[in-house]
């Protein structure tokens, strides 16, 4: 054995502590440097739909990988089916662009497939097959199309994938031609294999090439169908086989969670498109939440928010964001599209959405909170006390959807600094802010700061760098595009519901005093109905309740219930006065139920707690018991003054003797109004009293006898003297008699 001085052992040792140090420094980028990847299963038929959600699924990766500098894998998983070679040239187009350049793409394939849809897979850089699975047959028994070999073809020139040749990709485009396994002789001592078709086995041959083995894997005549075990050992056309999906995640080295695939929405997608444009107030918040409702009613499934606004009202901005971002997500997808520019308040109402898709040129930010500091004063920055939760707010928005919370706090705060940061377990890419890398427990690599988030201004990005700061999706740049990336076919419409004159008709009926205004003048008029029978004034009031219920109902807060309950107020009510004497059960039920109907038909109390259900309610009450007075305040004014209204009285023909004669004017003997055609109870000028009330009519009481009358118009309380002044056949009408009055 050969002497090693001590000091070489020495130094040897420090030599090999060093290396295994500086081995374990280089192990860890290695183990952040991990590919990232996703399965995609490519489903059957592959539709618009399908299209978007592999398109989208491969620009989120890029945008990941260029983030991060890591590889990126997609795994297309490819079930048999059919295939339009429209939509397979689109997938093919855009896997092979520059767009996802850092997206390697890997076609598995676990059972047989043919026709158009293997054409995807020979668009991937490899593919992995189950070894009993078969791939190929593109024309399906019939040679493809000269114009579209040309463009298979042009997948094989572009030598994405080593293991294609010409030779093998057509015999898979037509049945009658051959494919050989040629062993050429490259060299003395190197053998390469080769697979071509009998005409460029001949071409070969004619340059003198060495070939020193001939065999033949297709014959003529016979479907191009490969299968995987054959393939893989023959070496051509697939990397590898595999029996499931594990293997191939196993093989490419992929964690377990890229299986899992993104939820889906299997249904036809039916689009409906909100335009939010202009200043965001009250009327366009109540437009935009009743559309939402609508769209939810009717089915849709991809709600498109078209957003074109500077900014508005902070509290409508919040509550549209908070409505859009508890929508179920499995059931809908919100979508905020921004051509131009969405700030402030409008910026608020996109992160409430599932995507955003933005112009590359469009502007997003600037959340600052402003407040007026009197009527026509100055406009300054909000106090803490508000600025606070409001930051709260727009964190816990951001976490809901996946976006970073700092950046957003960035658009209010401008003095939030915020950094990109890297994650030392698997190097992913985030952005931060000091206190919550700080609160990570060094969990985060703080990277450089993000120059939008610098002090002293609200952070405000642009489309391209939305998307690269994880805020927005990949930019979109006009309305076909954004059919495209949604999946929406051409035949769907994407006209925008925009905001209307009737809108803002909705909006002010349904405001405290639009509502109040609605209540006061329909009971007024039953009023006045009930004293001056014309029907004018009951068609009024239809009217003014058929406005309030018509405005709650389209903005939300009035149903089925609320209408049903109202009407059968005024039903029993009618009954009380018309039909049934005095005043009992049906008139207080009534009047109960009417109550009951207006209160809940002016607020909506879903979500609220008990206190708040409790306080709207007595808001509501209360503005009910305001119109109550007004309404007995006015009453009181008509009852002294209805006769000589000069508009009023001309609907009801005022009888002698009620109004004050002309001086000099004719007057009518009473016993002329007598009636002698029908003999009656009681004669023209007989005094009663009347034992019940009269509104108008009722019962009286004329000596021993309870006779029908009604009221010239006027209400008449039970126990008042009454006179006859007019019979006309059975109707006995009576005015409250002169003695009796103050």
């Amino acid at each position: 054995m050969r002497h090693i001085p001590l000091a070489a052992m020495l130094l040897a040792g420090l030599s090999l502590f060093a290396g295994v140090a500086s081995a374990h420094q280089k192990s860890e980028p290695k183990a952040a440097q991990k590919p990232i990847g996703q399965f995609l299963t490519v489903t059957s038929p592959l539709n618009d739909q399908m299209v978007s959600e592999l398109t989208n699924l491969a620009t989120d990766l890029q945008a990941q990988a260029t983030r991060e500098n890591r590889d990126a894998l997609l795994v297309l998983e490819i079930e048999p089916g059919t295939a339009g070679f429209g939509h397979v040239s689109d997938v093919v187009r855009f896997l092979t662009s520059s767009d996802v350049s850092r997206v390697r793409t890997i076609a598995w394939v676990p059972r047989s497939i043919d026709g158009n849809r293997a054409i995807l897979a020979l668009a991937c850089h490899d593919i992995v097959m189950h070894p009993d699975a078969t791939l190929g047959d593109i024309g399906r028994g019939e040679a493809v199309s000269n114009e579209d070999q040309i463009f298979i073809m042009s997948l094989v020139d572009r030598r994405r994938n080593p293991r294609l040749s010409r030779g093998v990709v057509q015999a898979m485009m037509n049945p009658s031609e051959a494919l050989l396994r040629v062993s050429l002789e490259t060299s003395p001592n190197s053998v390469e294999q080769r697979f071509l078709t009998p005409a460029e086995l001949m071409l070969l041959q004619n340059q003198n090439a060495v070939i020193s083995k001939t065999e033949t894997i297709k014959e003529a005549g016979s479907p191009g169908n490969f299968l995987g075990l054959d393939s893989e050992m023959a070496g051509f056309l697939v990397l590898r086989t595999a029996k499931n999906r594990a293997e191939v995640a196993a093989a490419l080295e992929l964690p377990l969670e890229s299986m899992r695939e993104p939820l889906r929405n299997k249904a036809d997608i039916v689009p409906r498109v909100i335009a939010v444009d202009g200043v965001i107030d009250r009327v366009l918040g109540e437009f935009v939440q009743r559309e939402v409702r609508n769209a939810v009613a009717n089915g849709c499934n991809v709600l498109v928010l078209k957003i074109d606004s500077p900014g508005g009202d902070k509290d409508v901005a919040e509550h549209l964001a908070l409505t859009l971002s508890e929508l179920d997500s499995t059931k809908i997808t919100t979508v905020a599209w921004i051509p131009k520019g969405a700030w402030s308040g409008g910026a608020l109402i996109a992160f409430g959405c599932d995507k955003i898709l933005m112009h590359p040129d469009a502007q997003i930010g600037d959340i600052g909170v402003i407040t007026l500091t009197e009527p026509g004063g100055q406009f300054e920055r909000a106090p803490e006390k508000i600025v606070s939760p409001f930051l709260q707010f727009a964190a816990i928005l951001a976490k809901r959807k996946n976006r970073p919370p700092a950046l957003l706090q960035a658009m209010i705060d401008k003095d939030l600094e915020v950094f990109q940061v890297t994650n030392k377990a698997d190097g992913r890419v985030t952005y931060m802010s000091e206190a919550e890398i700080q609160a990570a427990n060094e969990e985060w690599i703080q990277g450089p700061m993000v120059p939008e988030s610098r002090k002293g201004i609200l952070l405000t990005v642009h489309g391209e760098r939305a998307h690269e700061l994880q805020l927005a999706d990949a930019p979109c740049h006009d309305e076909d595009e954004l059919r495209s990336r949604l999946g929406i076919s051409e035949k769907a419409s994407l006209t925008p519901v925009a905001s209307t004159w009737v809108d803002t008709l909705i909006a002010v009926l349904n405001s405290g005093v639009g509502g109040f205004l609605l209540i006061t003048l329909g009971i007024i008029c039953v009023y006045i109905e009930l004293h001056l029978p014309s029907g004018f004034f009951a068609i009024l009031a239809t009217v003014f309740f058929s406005l309030f219920f018509w405005s709650r109902f389209l903005g939300g807060t009035a149903g089925t219930l609320e209408l049903v309950l109202f009407v059968l107020g005024i039903g029993l009510l009618a009954l009380e006065i018309f039909v049934i004497p005095g005043f009992g059960v049906f008139g207080v039920s009534g009047i109960l139920l009417t109550i009951a109907s207006l209160i809940l038909a002016s607020h909506t109390f879903s979500g609220m707690t008990a206190t708040e259900s409790f306080e709207e309610s007595m808001s509501s009450l209360g503005s009910l018991a305001g119109a109550m007075v007004t309404v007995i305040a006015v009453a009181a004014v008509l009852n002294r003054f209805l006769p000589t209204i000069p508009f009023l009285n001309r609907l009801i023909l005022t009888p002698p003797g009620y109004a004050p004669a002309e001086a000099g004017g004719p007057i009518l003997s009473p016993s002329l109004l007598a009636t002698h055609s029908h003999p009656a109870p009681v004669d023209v000028g007989a005094t009663g009293v009347t034992a019940s009330a009269l509104r108008p009519s009722g019962k009286a009481m004329f000596g021993d006898k309870y006779i029908d009358v009604v009221s010239d118009g006027a209400y008449i309380d039970h126990g008042t003297a009454v006179e006859v002044i007019r019979v006309t056949g059975n109707r006995i009408i009576v005015r409250t008699s002169p003695g009796s009055q103050s």
